[in-house]
């Protein structure tokens, strides 16, 4: 029964190191993510040039890949607080990094859509045109 006890920090210690790994790694793919999209959208931008537009749909595509890697980023950050040890310190620099990140995701969503994410959507002339052609 005592050996039991004594395994029992060890295996926390390894079990936290390996949590701790695990939101490094999401945390990379986040960065991943933002990255490739920034230069997928460089990329594609270059070979838009013959567009009317091209500078709106590259600052689509780049929102849309800072969005997605905010959000990986968010779940990064709450494995890696699971992974230490719980504070109320720890706690609190969570909740003040999921509030600053999600400010920026509603911003983001502003800045693409034009909306609010709570805000019902604004159906476009395409959809609208769709929707009175169709046959009943």
């Amino acid at each position: 029964m005592d050996a039991s006890i004594e395994r029992l920090p060890a295996f926390e210690t390894t079990t936290s190191g390996w949590i701790h790994l695990v939101g490094v790694c999401i945390e990379v793919f986040g960065v991943f993510i933002i990255v490739a999209g920034i230069v997928g959208s460089t990329l594609l931008c270059v070979h838009w040039r013959q567009q009317s537009r091209p500078y709106d749909e590259y600052k689509i595509r780049i929102g849309r890949s800072l969005l997605l890697g905010l959000e990986v980023l968010v779940a990064a950050d709450i494995v890696k607080t699971i992974a230490i040890e719980l504070t109320f310190t720890s706690l609190g620099l969570l909740a003040g990094l999921v509030i600053v990140r999600t400010f920026l995701s509603w911003t983001l969503v502003l800045e693409i859509e034009g909306r609010w994410p709570w805000s019902p959507e604004i159906p476009t002339e395409h959809a609208t045109r769709q929707e009175n052609t169709a046959i009943p």
